[in-house]
């Protein structure tokens, strides 16, 4: 398993992860904006945008974007991204990292190694610590975090969903 930038090489993989997200209802978290985006293209333009600070969309902050690739098979099975500062809404809900697993991939211990792959990339970014939530009843998620070394700090209503988020913090 490998931490990879999004790249053009990846445009079939990212439309099918896209589409099965979507088929799904995932909430396509650590996908940046490919929610909105139409075209593997349209993304990758996206994703080059939010990595300075010159050119991050107004009311977002700089991010890292990476596909968590198989090596055998050079298959896309996650996507994770590291938000480099906190806005309003990250310090209270989202955190610096969000992550996913295609939903055919999922179940297979894949979001906790791409979790342990990202964490020296933080620490690079020159983070000491970093704030990861889950909604609280994602099971999966909430073990993910813990393998990784999460510490509970509290439980907050995200008010644009509804739902309630825990929220974690995992030292570096």
């Amino acid at each position: 398993m490998k931490l990879v930038e999004p790249s053009l090489k990846y445009a079939a993989q990212i439309r099918a992860y896209r589409e099965s997200c979507l088929e799904h209802g995932s909430s396509m978290d650590g996908c940046g904006p490919l929610r909105k985006c139409e075209t593997p293209e349209e993304w990758l333009a996206e994703v080059e945008a939010y990595k300075s600070e010159e050119t991050v969309p107004p009311g977002r902050v700089p991010a890292t974007q990476y596909l968590f690739v198989r090596e055998e098979d050079d298959a896309v099975v996650g996507m994770i991204q590291i938000r480099h500062r906190f806005n309003e809404y990250l310090e209270k809900y989202a955190g610096h990292i969000g992550y996913s697993v295609r939903p055919e991939e999922r179940r297979k211990g894949y979001a906790t190694r791409m979790l342990r792959a990202v964490l020296p990339e933080c620490r690079r970014l020159g983070l000491r610590k970093v704030l990861i939530s889950c909604y609280q009843d994602n099971e999966g998620s909430r073990r993910t975090i813990l393998k990784n070394g999460g510490v509970y700090e509290s439980t907050v209503l995200e008010p644009e969903h509804n739902r309630y988020l825990e929220r974690y913090w995992i030292t570096l």
